[in-house]
C-alpha cells in the first residue's frame, strides 16, 4: 500500500496495525568447542593415561621368562662341536674310527643275511633237483625185515633192507638217501649222482675197501645197537 492511502485511511479515522512481535526463533549456535563426549573439541583422543611402571602391562607366564645370557645355565659345558671350543684332532679321528666300525658291522650284517638267502635258495632248488633224481629208482622191498642201522645227522637211524640187500649195502653196491624225512635205498650210481647234486642228502656210504671195525653195524646181529638214541 502507498503513503498516500495509508494516510488517507488514517485520516478517516482507521489505526495502523499493530506490528507483531518477533521471536528469537533461531537455535543457539553450537559451541565450535564442544562435543557429545565432553571433551574439548580440536584434541584429538589420546590413548590411556600413562600410569606407573608395569600398570596395564600383560603378566608374564613361565614360558616368557628366558634366562640371561646365552640360553645356557650358568658352568654348564658347551655341546661338542661349539663354536667356542673347537674339536680337538684326537676327538675327531675317534668319530671317525666309530663311523668306519659302524659301517663295517651294517655292511657284515648284510652280507651275512644275503649269504643266508643265497644258501636257503641253493638248498631248496638242489632238494627240487634230487626229488626228480629218486623218482622211479628208489629200492625199498616191502617184506624187508632186516634192520640196518647207521649215524646220520648225529643219531642211529636205520633202514629195513632184505639180506641180498643187506650184503650188497655192506659191499658199496648200494646206499641210503634221505629225502623228505625216509630213508632211500639206491644203487651206488644214482647214491654219486645224488651226492653230486646234494650231498646232505647221503645218509649211508659204505667203503667197501675200509676195514670192518670202523662200520660195527655191517654185521647183521646189531639189530638193535646197544648205543640207539631213539
Amino acid at each position: 500500500m502507498s503513503d498516500t492511502l495509508r494516510d488517507q485511511l488514517l485520516g478517516l479515522g482507521f489505526k495502523a496495525a499493530p506490528k507483531p512481535e518477533r521471536t528469537n526463533d533461531r537455535k543457539p549456535d553450537r559451541r565450535p568447542d564442544a562435543r557429545r563426549d565432553g571433551r574439548p573439541a580440536g584434541k584429538p583422543q589420546s590413548a590411556r593415561p600413562a600410569g606407573k611402571p608395569g600398570e596395564g602391562q600383560r603378566p608374564a607366564r613361565d614360558g616368557d621368562r628366558r634366562p640371561q645370557g646365552k640360553g645356557r645355565p650358568a658352568g654348564a659345558r658347551p655341546p661338542q662341536g661349539a663354536p667356542g671350543k673347537p674339536r680337538s684332532r684326537e676327538d675327531i679321528d675317534l668319530a671317525k674310527a666309530y663311523a668306519i666300525r659302524a659301517q663295517k658291522e651294517k655292511d657284515d650284517r648284510i652280507e651275512a643275511e644275503r649269504l643266508k638267502q643265497e644258501e636257503a635258495r641253493l638248498r631248496r632248488e638242489a632238494k627240487a633237483k634230487l626229488e626228480v633224481l629218486l623218482e622211479g629208482k628208489s629200492l625199498n622191498a616191502e617184506a624187508a625185515d632186516i634192520a640196518r642201522h647207521f649215524p646220520y645227522g648225529g643219531k642211529i637211524k636205520r633202514i629195513y633192507v632184505t639180506a641180498d640187500q643187506l650184503k650188497a649195502l655192506n659191499a658199496g653196491e648200494l646206499g641210503v638217501l634221505q629225502q623228505n624225512g625216509r630213508y632211500v635205498l639206491v644203487t651206488a650210481a644214482v647214491l654219486a649222482e645224488a651226492e653230486a647234486v646234494f650231498a646232505p642228502s647221503v645218509a649211508l656210504k659204505v667203503d667197501p675197501d675200509a676195514p670192518a671195525g670202523e662200520d660195527p653195524y655191517a654185521d647183521p646181529q646189531y639189530q638193535v645197537p646197544d648205543d640207539l638214541v631213539w
